[in-house]
């Protein structure tokens, strides 16, 4: 006799909702603590092809901490579509204008790129202070 194997539906994805405060953590260490939360990768049933992953709500993301001199020399790029519309942005203007973003870019980059991904990356929710609109939804603080 064969043993079966487990597939996981869709209907047995049970998603929870994890906090986690950002202040003096180091941003790429954080980031690839909070992935295998977005992806599902700590649930045993976890599966490829489905997006098994959890809500995390991230807090204080401006108070994120670099190593080194990365806050002069990391640069983000972005490009409007016409001739000569490449755009550069230090990590310390990015920090100053959209602290969330730069959360969300490090997250992205860790995750799938096709659509399994984009749908992982909207259970992310990125907040510059300490307040936040999902206390209905009562998260767990997450141990990092």
């Amino acid at each position: 006799m064969r043993a079966k194997t487990y597939i996981t539906k869709p209907d047995d994805i049970v998603r929870r909702w994890w906090i986690v405060d950002a202040e003096g953590q180091t941003l790429g260490r954080l980031a690839s603590k909070i992935a295998p939360y977005l992806t599902g990768k700590n649930k045993p049933i976890y599966t490829p092809n489905l997006d098994t992953g959890d809500f995390v709500i991230v807090i204080n993301a401006e108070k994120i901490a670099v190593t080194g001199s990365r806050m002069d020399q990391k640069i983000y790029y972005r490009h409007s579509g016409y001739p000569s519309g490449m755009r550069t942005l230090t990590l310390r203007q990015m920090l100053d204008k959209q602290p969330e973003r730069v959360m969300e870019l490090a997250l992205k980059g860790m995750l799938p790129s096709s659509g399994l991904g984009r749908n992982m990356l909207k259970k992310l929710k990125v907040y510059a202070g300490s307040e936040h609109p999902h206390a209905a939804q009562k998260p767990q603080v997450m141990e990092l």
